[in-house]
């Protein structure tokens, strides 16, 4: 068996539990949500929302987005703000990630994120509707959906995709349409991609916690490189 079967079999090996892991975070995703809502009010914003004298960048998922396991500071979108804050670019990171978001979840909540002008905002979801099966016309709509909402509010508004994929337990075609779903939205809505957000990281035991799931401490700081690869050149 060649390098390149390996590695694809470790990665559908990963991401088999790494969604159904995803799903599990629904029935706490009330809670989350209080908590991010709380954490914005105190750490990510001041009194009247992102400080004027600096840009948003929104991180909009699930517990990928969130850092289940981790401290906040250790999720990726901490991370990049460390990466703006050394590079002294005037640019205020949120993190707006949920355990166990779906689209559907995602698109009934995107419209209390638009309080505030948001002028970068990633979106990460898609993997839990993988999960359940969901139609994928349902998730493009949902996905859609979301994109229409923020650009409505926020006319020159840059919109990142972070591509993800499933394995091939719900069929070839499924698979394959729901990895082709992101490209294909980007491409419709002038968006940038992240081709696989888990790039590098997924599959590999030493990367991920002890669930065999989310990324470690070094697993974010990869997944923060994959990030960061599209999100720096896009950023002014």
């Amino acid at each position: 068996m060649n390098q390149s079967v390996i590695r694809t079999t470790l990665k559908f090996c990963y991401l088999l539990p790494l969604l159904f892991f995803l799903g599990c975070g629904e029935t706490d995703r009330k809670n989350n949500k209080e908590g991010i809502e709380t954490e914005q009010s105190s750490n990510n914003s001041t009194e009247e929302g992102v400080p004027s004298s600096g840009k948003s960048i929104v991180f909009f998922g699930n517990s990928l987005t969130a850092g289940m396991g981790l401290e906040p500071e250790q999720a990726f979108p901490a991370l990049i703000q460390k990466k703006l804050d050394s590079l002294n670019l005037e640019y205020y990171v949120i993190n707006a990630g949920i355990s166990g978001e779906t689209t559907a979840s995602g698109e009934s909540r995107i419209g209390w994120l638009m309080r505030d002008k948001i002028d970068v905002f990633l979106l990460e979801l898609g993997a839990n509707d993988g999960l359940r099966g969901i139609p994928l016309s349902e998730t493009r709509e949902n996905l859609q959906s979301i994109i229409d909402t923020v650009k409505e509010n926020n006319p020159n508004v840059k919109i990142v995709l972070a591509g993800m994929q499933i394995p091939p337990n719900m069929g070839p075609e499924y698979t394959s349409e729901f990895r082709q779903l992101f490209p294909d939205l980007a491409e419709k809505n002038d968006a940038y991609l992240i081709p696989f957000l888990l790039e590098d990281v997924a599959g590999i035991p030493e990367l991920n916690q002890a669930d065999g799931i989310h990324p470690t401490i070094e697993g974010q700081q990869i997944v923060a490189e994959n990030v960061w690869e599209i999100l720096k050149p896009i950023l002014k």
